[in-house]
């Protein structure tokens, strides 16, 4: 019975995986009013699902690596109840976070529960070499990398645009439609002050969308900076797939019950599943609490992430999406000076309560599934 519960609880965690993770990629399509919350999941959806068939042949590192080999001996990696202790613990907590609209780490709380489960299961405790090396140093790294990245890449691409010639404005809009146009980007209040507003009787709450301008390259700089930032989008979302389905879908190798490739496949289907399903909550504090941004800087964080997930996903280290897309969210919004440091502030909180929530429960997970089986 042990290893089709094994199977049921992985399945469980890769939907909680998409209902957190899976709008990470595209939270600035959607912060930069640059599509709706609607066409951002369906790409996400897809991306993610391009990433997870995808990480068969590419990410073969991470399967090892999250299977607990040199955490813990291996004779406790064999043993059906460990990898079901951490994919419940793992499971639990993000389910938590998601239900809380917390984007939290997926990788982190995996670290958690395998830290949890293996000081219980193992009369040798886990490898601090190896957790340290392996695990926690390019965890703690790559935010640090992602806001450098984020701050200094920003200013260069701003740069570049000023010098290819391509304008901002900001429309006013209320609903759906645009009632006044400023040029640059003055932000709401502003943008009121300037222009006069038509009387409105339904629907009267204004916002501004900032939007480019002009050409480049000859062609009308909006749509094609527009696509680009899709572009951007689905690179981000297809590194998560790459990085994420292959840390869940080693829980499902135990005792040889699935061949690598159905697990991913299987992964991969349920991750997407959660995330069309689930994401509302987490995709609403990335695209408009963490900080204001307009299309430039939503397609510099992005880039930012993707550079970075999917080069550490090739090398086999076990970074955090999650970390990563954040940080570069909070890199953008230091350089503007629009960061809400409030939501940032709740974020990190809770990052760092979820590998000591996750490793309770790993504990208590594997004690009660050895009672259990």
């Amino acid at each position: 019975m042990i290893l089709p519960t094994i199977a049921v609880i992985g399945l469980l965690l890769a939907y909680a995986n998409g209902a957190n993770d899976n709008f990470k990629g595209v939270a600035t399509l959607l912060g930069s009013h640059t599509t709706s919350y609607r066409r951002a999941l369906i790409w996400a959806t897809l991306t993610t699902a391009l990433g997870s068939a995808a990480a068969v042949g590419l990410a073969r590192g991470l399967l090892e690596a999250f299977r607990g080999k040199g955490l813990v001996p291996p004779e406790v990696v064999a043993d059906p109840v460990f990898p079901a202790a951490v994919a419940l613990a793992a499971g639990a907590t993000v389910l938590l976070a998601t239900r809380m609209g917390f984007p939290i780490s997926t990788t982190h709380a995996l670290i958690g529960g395998l830290v949890g489960a293996g000081l219980f299961a193992s009369p040798g405790g886990v490898a601090g070499s190896k957790l340290v090396h392996g695990f926690m140093i390019p965890l703690l790294t790559s935010p640090l990398l992602a806001v450098g990245l984020a701050v200094a890449l920003y200013p260069l691409l701003r740069f570049a645009r000023l010098r290819l010639g391509v304008s901002q404005e900001t429309c006013v809009c209320i609903g759906r439609e645009v009632v006044a146009v400023v040029p640059g980007t003055p932000g709401l209040q502003r943008a009121m002050e300037t222009v006069e507003l038509p009387t409105v009787t339904v629907g009267s709450d204004a916002s501004c969308h900032v939007r480019y301008g002009g050409t480049l390259l000859g062609f009308r700089a909006r749509p094609m900076l527009d696509f680009v930032h899709f572009l951007s989008a689905g690179a981000v979302s297809f590194a998560r797939g790459l990085n994420d389905t292959p840390k869940i879908a080693a829980l499902l190798l135990v005792g040889g019950m699935v061949s690598p490739g159905f697990a991913l496949v299987g992964v991969g289907l349920l991750i997407a599943v959660g995330g069309w399903l689930s994401a509302h909550r987490v995709a609403e504090t990335l695209s408009r609490r963490v900080t204001e941004m307009n299309p430039g800087q939503g397609l510099t964080a992005n880039l930012v992430t993707a550079l970075l997930v999917i080069g550490a996903s090739r090398l086999g280290l076990p970074v955090s999406t999650t970390h990563v897309s954040c940080s570069s969210l909070f890199g953008i919004g230091v350089v503007t000076g629009q960061a809400r440091w409030r939501t940032i502030a709740h974020i990190m909180v809770a990052w760092v309560v979820t590998l000591p929530l996750a490793g309770i429960l790993g504990a208590v997970s594997v004690m009660a599934l050895g009672a259990a089986f």
